[in-house]
């Protein structure tokens, strides 16, 4: 497995979120979604070499939990070539000069993904998902929309977390998103590009602590609403 990241060439290429291979879309913000961007014959690589989180939800990036060829792929995700690509979709230029926040999520609740909007410590955010099957429909599934509280009015077809696809979308107080509940094992990891270093710096702090809440929530049985996952 150590071999595939070092004899194989980029997994994540920047053309194909150009043009037609994205659908891009501006209103009621900009975000877009780009298919199929991973090769078939990785997918077992990189399940296999995902980390095995023990909390539900989104949890800091710690690169010594993953296998190889998903610390390649997250260096990949941040290389300045294909966040400019990620940038230049959504209106924003230069996008790799601003520091990045990883995180991954294997499992979550019903509770989570509640339509919400980031922070405003965020400038865009960048989603890849790893799941090898979706047939569900709805549930899990990522939904852009238009208001703050209707999961039917979307602003585009709901976005399944199939294995190769990428969401990515610009920050603004209207950048509505969520998906429906959903329990069980969803594969992603997401990369947040933040305003500053010292946003980074609280959010990597604020993540550890909501690491160690939802191991602890996790052995008692109970619930948080610490964090909203996408």
């Amino acid at each position: 497995m150590n071999n595939l990241a070092t004899h194989i060439g980029p997994w994540l290429d920047a053309t194909t979120l150009i043009g037609q291979e994205s659908q891009i879309h501006q209103q009621p913000f900009p975000f877009f979604v780009a298919k199929n961007l991973l090769a078939e014959n990785l997918m077992a690589s990189f399940v296999k070499d995902f980390p095995k989180l023990k909390g539900a939800g989104y949890l800091p990036y710690d690169r010594s939990s993953c296998g190889t060829t998903i610390n390649e792929l997250i260096e990949q995700f941040r290389a300045p070539e294909f966040a400019d690509a990620i940038g230049n979709n959504l209106g924003i230029e230069n996008l790799s000069q601003y520091p990045t926040y990883v995180s991954i999520s294997r499992t979550l609740k019903k509770r989570h993904g509640r339509i919400h909007t980031d922070g405003q410590s965020k400038i865009a955010t960048a989603l890849l998902y790893l799941n090898p099957e979706w047939s569900l429909d709805g549930t899990g599934c990522l939904r852009f929309l238009k208001s703050g509280d209707n999961f039917e009015d979307t602003a585009a077809p709901e976005v399944k977390p199939s294995y190769g696809t990428l969401a990515a979308f610009k920050r603004a107080d209207n950048s509505f998103h969520g998906h429906l509940p959903f329990e069980g094992k969803r594969l992603v990891i997401q990369v947040a590009w933040l305003v500053s270093d010292a946003d980074k710096n609280r959010k990597a702090k604020r993540g550890k602590l909501t690491s160690k809440l939802k191991r602890l929530l996790g052995w008692f049985g109970g619930n948080s609403a610490a964090t909203q996952n996408m």
